[in-house]
């Protein structure tokens, strides 16, 4: 490995430090898949090999330059209370689809259902903007109001999205299961940022990782972002 290479390693794992990314959870939570991947543990709690997490992520951060250079669409998923706004603002500068609130069964697995609900949140929302719900009584418009905004509550985040994404990306598939379950159906590749807890072998793409502090969440989402906007870059250029 050259001088130049070194460097940036360095800093990155560096990074990832600081941003808390190496701890794992108790080793009585630890899932066998993780093993390799371990530095070792502390107090009883699994100490994660940032240096195995930067090739994880190295591998991750090319197959989203890829999916860039191509222009897929990729589907954020992170649900958890603490990381979901993360999780929301990266897929929105991306404009690309999320569920950030609760992962209604079927989106992958039954779109043609999904989609229409989709669709009537798309239709309300056009009919609040346009004032045609004003012919309505009071109370028939408070009933179009709710409905919207359970609707939105649901399915705000993939009223962009057409059909079946190229991949999902996951902040913490143990809590996400129902999403990696679909995926695995669905034939749909997965980046996932998962701590010691999950199954790495039910994601193509594992990322290694502290995946409940915000500072590791924060840092590895916009690392993923940042790749997919130079697979944009390249393609204009």
């Amino acid at each position: 490995m050259t001088a130049g290479k070194t460097q940036p390693d360095n800093a990155e794992i560096e990074a990832m430090f600081k941003a808390g990314a190496h701890f794992g959870y108790s080793r009585a939570r630890r899932h066998s898949s993780v093993r390799p991947y371990l530095y070792g543990a502390k107090n009883g709690v699994d100490i994660i090999d940032l240096a195995e997490t930067a090739k994880m992520l190295d591998a991750a951060k090319a197959r989203m330059m890829e999916l860039g250079k191509l222009g897929k669409t990729v589907l954020f998923v992170g649900t958890k209370k603490e990381i979901r706004d993360i999780v929301q603002g990266v897929a929105e500068s991306l404009s690309m689809p999320y569920v950030a609130e609760r992962w209604v069964g079927g989106i992958l697995t039954n779109w043609s259902e999904i989609k229409k609900r989709t669709e009537r949140l798309k239709e309300l929302t056009d009919k609040f903007a346009k004032g045609e719900l004003e012919k309505y009584t009071k109370k028939e418009r408070l009933l179009f109001e709710r409905e919207m905004a359970k609707l939105d509550a649901e399915f705000g985040g993939i009223v962009t999205l057409e059909g079946a994404p190229a991949t999902l990306v996951i902040v913490d598939p143990r809590e996400e299961h129902i999403a990696v379950e679909e995926g695995l159906k669905m034939k749909i590749e997965t980046i996932a940022l998962m701590n010691s807890d999950c199954n790495a072998n039910q994601i193509t793409y594992p990322i290694l990782a502290n995946d409940s502090a915000l500072e590791s969440v924060k840092y590895f989402t916009e690392v993923l972002r940042d790749a997919y906007q130079a697979g944009v870059k390249s393609r204009a250029a």
